[in-house]
């Protein structure tokens, strides 16, 4: 089965019910995680939870099926959760497929791959398997989903404090479910006993998230502003953000600039291709002016090699995680660098 965004809410239910390989891809990864959350959801009984990387399975592609076949410490049911990037997963994905022992559902995220990648490919024509692919939203549909959480939860809330949770969650469902969450809880607030939403009530429970702060940073690194980098990465130091938190926010700019990209097409003109984007509301107004330089810095294979750097400098921080605050201020400093090539040095070498 294959299912497109718009396609996979109406048929997530029946995925879940006849697939076992679910793999969900794109350049939106906080879409990707709520898609395979909410086929978990959807499972008779989703049992125990066992999660690997792409890169234990790259290691070991039996691995995979082993633990699909494989009871859970309890004797109940079981389901497994992989984080892959790219492909990495594909090996482990065919030697599951080629044993016929029926195992327990496995879900895959993988960052940086697509439905054409080679494991999309192995499960697309399956009726047992489940390919869906998802693209950055945008401020109008987060806010919408938004909303519709708050609903769901026994919130009322107005377009504007909706919207004011998907900037503060940088276009992340995943943030913002956590601030409806957390909204619902401070006002004692359920189907049954809906209550409004104040902007006070936002600013209580602080709904301004860390990524407001992860702002110069990203921004500072994606312009190519060396000068601001070292003065930043210190300020990552002293307040002792967290790194892998840090990286996921230049992930969701990076999925924004490929949204972008995308829509742009061969257009010159990005100051006036993001003024009328504001205009709809799709780039908030206050990111306008650095996803300006950021769109004429990256573009093309140029924004595909940052793409990849961000997805193996995760895997990094990941195995590395006592060594994340040095390994991530090194990754950055290097993006910086080739943001904006020192092409005078280049000249005197090449000369």
């Amino acid at each position: 089965m294959k299912a497109s965004q718009k396609e996979f809410a109406g048929l997530a239910a029946r995925a879940a019910r006849e697939a076992r390989v679910f793999f969900f891809c794109g350049p939106d990864e906080s879409s990707a995680f709520d898609a395979a959350t909410r086929i978990v959801s959807l499972l008779d009984d989703p049992g125990e939870r066992i999660e690997l990387s792409g890169a234990d399975l790259r290691r070991d592609p039996v691995r995979l099926g082993d633990e699909a076949r494989s009871n859970s410490l309890f004797g109940g049911p079981r389901h497994i959760w992989v984080r892959a990037a790219g492909d990495e997963a594909h090996d482990a994905v065919q030697t599951l497929l080629e044993n016929d022992v029926a195992g327990c559902p496995v879900l895959i995220v993988a960052t940086g791959a697509t439905d054409k990648s080679r494991t999309a490919k192995l499960l697309a024509t399956r009726p047992d398997g489940l390919v869906a692919m998802f693209y950055p939203p945008d401020l109008g549909s987060v806010a919408a989903l938004v909303r519709t959480m708050a609903n769901a939860a026994g919130l009322k809330l107005g377009s504007e404090i909706a919207e004011r949770i998907a900037r503060g969650a940088g276009l992340d469902t995943r943030i913002a479910r956590s601030e409806v969450t957390k909204l619902a809880l401070y006002l004692d607030a359920s189907p049954e006993t809906p209550r409004p939403v104040a902007m006070a009530d936002l600013d209580a429970i602080g709904a301004s998230t860390e990524d407001e702060g992860f702002t110069t940073l990203v921004d500072a690194v994606l312009g190519g502003r060396r000068e601001a980098v070292g003065p930043e990465l210190r300020r990552m130091r002293e307040q002792e953000m967290n790194p892998v938190g840090l990286l996921l926010a230049f992930e969701r700019r990076a999925a924004q600039l490929a949204g972008l990209n995308a829509r742009l097409g061969d257009g010159r003109d990005v100051a006036g291709f993001l003024k009328v984007e504001a205009g709809a509301r799709r780039v908030f107004w206050k990111d306008q002016q650095a996803l300006t330089v950021q769109l004429q810095l990256w573009r093309g294979q140029r924004l595909e090699r940052l793409v990849a750097r961000l997805i193996a400098l995760h895997q990094s921080l990941l195995t590395n995680s006592q060594d994340a605050e040095i390994l991530l201020a090194d990754g950055l400093l290097t993006i910086a660098r080739s943001a904006r090539p020192n092409t005078r040095q280049r000249t005197i070498t090449t000369a």
